[in-house]
């Protein structure tokens, strides 16, 4: 039994297997109690691993097929599911993987709501899958393992892959008409030449998407959804030019590998923290007077956000209680505990996340430690019904800081 993430990756990346990469959401795993346990999967991607399958509207389409769980030694007959109602008067028209068994498998675990999970799907001579093998990370290391070989993957996105498609996805025609997605043509001649920075990406989303007559938590959700868009749009008609092209060396396939990734993995990091700014600055805080942006807390401690500045942090005779740190963090399964030695004046850390859902240990967990987490509204329903009133959405923190000099 292989142990080790690297050679798993391995074992599972010849022609014959393609990826399908995700972190689960409570709404996948038994986290909020859903009734309909089991990983969502792209219809796309399901049609092209059981193409017999696409263009048939018979009752709950499904396909069976052998799956084990690596490293934990786990197999089951699984099961692949189109719910099809939709087209007979219904609502349903999604497609999700089942039959796992109930809360002793590592895919339907609470505690692995918010892991990387890599499903590596075997397809035989017709292109049809006939077993899958899956890895659920089982900390940080491994996820960092994972994002190494095939760039970052946030909450609600996914990722497929596999050796003969290695730095892009497949997309349907479907997904290339984004409204986001920007042609060769729309995008500025500058870019092309020098990548623009995570900055003015997030500029140009919130050019593009508008959205200030929404709240703040669907502004900052569509926004990040836009900018996610045009990073990929860029990303391509500047890339796959030269992937099409072809190397003259190994050597110089795999620095431009390696630049991609990184680039993809700087991105993601930064990403949700500027349009958090962005929403800021639209809701009237003022940087440098209501919010200082990557302050310096105490020697070698920079939070991500302090209010209502660093000076009032700094100064001894500021009330504690009107102080407040937001860290900002796209996933906080493994990550959230790096936040509690940050602005040691603040006994409460809030936490800012993208994450889909928490199991209820590790929301004990957080609790104990202080740690309120911020989740934005449309993101809050793949969160357990007990964990829900606990959540503080981000308009709701920012109308309370924006009270902490007026106390």
């Amino acid at each position: 039994m292989l142990t080790s993430v690297s050679d798993w990756l391995d074992e599972v990346s010849g022609n014959e297997y393609i990826w399908y990469v995700k972190r689960l959401s409570g709404n996948d795993t038994l986290a909020n109690g859903s009734h309909q346990a089991g990983p969502y999967v792209p219809k796309g991607f399901i049609f092209d691993i059981f193409p017999s399958m696409a263009g048939k509207h018979d009752d709950n389409q499904e396909r069976w097929f052998d799956f084990y769980v690596d490293p934990h030694g786990d197999y089951r007959t699984a099961r692949a599911v189109w719910y099809n109602n939709k087209f007979r008067g219904g609502t349903r028209n999604e497609a999700r993987l089942t039959n796992f068994g109930g809360q002793n498998s590592p895919i339907l675990d609470p505690e692995s709501t918010g892991a990387l999970t890599v499903f590596a799907f075997e397809l035989d001579s017709n292109g049809e899958a006939r077993e899958c093998h899956a890895w659920v990370a089982r900390h940080e290391t491994e996820e960092d393992i994972i994002e190494d070989r095939i760039g970052p993957v946030d909450p609600g996105n996914w990722r497929i892959w596999s050796s003969e498609m290695p730095l892009f996805d497949t997309e349907t025609a479907t997904e290339k008409k984004n409204p986001f997605w920007l042609t060769p043509s729309e995008i500025p001649s500058e870019w092309i030449d020098t990548f623009p920075t995570g900055a003015q990406i997030t500029q140009k989303a919130v050019e593009l998407s508008q959205g200030t007559g929404l709240d703040p938590d669907n502004r900052l959700i569509k926004r990040r959804n836009c900018e996610f868009e045009l990073f990929r749009s860029i990303e391509e008609a500047i890339e796959l030019p030269h992937i099409i092209a072809g190397f003259s060396s190994m050597e110089e396939f795999i620095k431009k590998a390696l630049s991609i990734l990184q680039r993809r993995k700087s991105r993601s990091g930064r990403s949700l923290e500027l349009h958090a700014k962005e929403v800021f600055v639209e809701e009237g805080l003022q940087d440098g007077l209501d919010f200082s942006h990557q302050p310096i807390s105490e020697l070698g401690k920079k939070p991500d956000f302090l209010f209502p500045s660093a000076d009032d942090y700094h100064n001894s005779s500021f009330p504690e209680k009107q102080l407040r740190m937001l860290a900002v963090k796209t996933t906080c399964k493994d990550r959230w505990r790096q936040i509690l030695n940050e602005a040691k004046r603040i006994d409460t850390k809030h936490l800012l996340t993208l994450q889909e859902g928490i199991s209820a240990n590790q929301f004990r967990e957080m609790q104990e430690e202080n740690v309120q987490l911020v989740v934005p509204a449309p993101i809050v329903s793949s969160y357990a019904d007990e964990i829900r009133p606990h959540l503080q959405t981000l308009k709701s923190f920012i109308g309370d800081v924006r009270l902490l000099k007026l106390n």
